[in-house]
């Protein structure tokens, strides 16, 4: 008999029709408090649950007594309670690797938009503003050469750390909790501590997932010790920058500007004083956003489902010592 999953995110036709082969599927819209009342019965018997989005904690669990596996078609899983999950004995499973260089080339991109003020200028010109050549109140700021600081040295970061020391010759400074070898054998990378990191970087970029111990690492008192006119990039949680912290950074000219593809509240509200600052550029978590990298995540993710229901999780298990218990 094929195992119950519910699915919660619409699925690629060929990616819907694996699942299909496998699975007995109950697709509902999103994780909700009204389609969860409405699909109590398939919760109920699901053995399997895939998507992103919505909330999975021990109340959830408890209407759905069979699961075994969630799958999550993302790399982030802080919507997720993994201490609950591991008292039930639930499998999550995550897709780590196939948007690392997505994400990191929307880093790089958000360093040379806030650097070069493309979306300012450029906002500027269609207004009719242009009409002579521009002075220094257009001009931007060089970033080759310059000292690029990563917060999080995992794969984001180490694709990030290639494309800085390759493409833009810069000098690249990170702090992580381990040394990484590889990004200091490769791209000369500099470990530091956290003040190091932030007195010394020009760019400070931010790869780092939402847990307890990264809750607002980035405050007022960090802020401080930034360089004065230092950009920061954040593509990694909303919440690891202390969000009023930061605008009040930008008013006071502490910071340059700030490339944000995440925020404490998404979508963010259209009250938010980030999108009253010219020197911020606001992306709607298009981290991974391109029809490639979805496909492949949304891929792996049904993958891993499979693999994990079949007793085969050999890769991107965030709880493996569940499969032991």
């Amino acid at each position: 008999m094929k195992p119950s999953v519910v699915l919660y995110k619409p699925l690629p036709e060929d990616l819907r029709a694996r699942l299909d082969d496998f699975a007995s599927v109950t697709e509902i819209k999103g994780l909700n408090p009204h389609t969860i009342a409405a699909h109590a019965d398939a919760l109920r018997q699901a053995e399997g649950i895939i998507g992103s989005g919505g909330k999975v904690d021990a109340e959830f669990l408890q209407l759905a007594p069979k699961l075994r596996v969630a799958s999550t078609v993302s790399v982030g899983y802080d919507n997720f309670d993994v201490d609950a999950l591991n008292q039930r004995g639930v499998v999550l499973m995550h897709t780590p690797t196939v948007l690392t260089e997505t994400v990191a080339d929307t880093m790089m991109a958000l360093v040379l938009t806030t650097a070069r003020r493309v979306v300012e200028v450029a906002e500027r010109v269609k207004a009719g503003e242009w009409q002579k050549s521009i002075g220094p109140d257009w001009f931007g700021v060089d970033v080759h050469h310059k000292k690029l600081g990563i917060l999080g040295m995992g794969r984001i970061g180490l694709a990030l750390a290639q494309r800085a020391h390759a493409g833009f010759s810069m000098e690249v400074l990170y702090n992580a909790r381990n040394h990484h070898p590889q990004a200091e054998e490769r791209f000369n990378a500099r470990y530091c501590d956290l003040d190091t990191l932030l007195a010394e970087s020009d760019f400070l970029c931010i790869s780092l997932p939402l847990t307890e111990q990264t809750h607002h690492l980035i405050g007022r008192e960090q802020l401080a010790k930034m360089k004065s006119g230092a950009i920061l990039i954040n593509a990694g949680r909303g919440p690891v920058v202390d969000e009023h912290a930061l605008i009040e950074a930008l008013k006071v000219g502490k910071l340059r500007s700030a490339g944000l593809d995440v925020f404490d509240q998404e979508p963010l509200p259209l009250s938010s004083e980030l999108l009253k600052l010219p020197n911020v550029v606001a992306l709607p978590h298009i981290g991974s956003a391109t029809h490639e990298t979805r496909y492949g995540m949304a891929k792996d993710a049904v993958e891993n489902l499979i693999a994990a229901l079949s007793g085969k999780p050999e890769k991107n298990c965030v709880n493996p010592q569940v499969l032991q218990d």
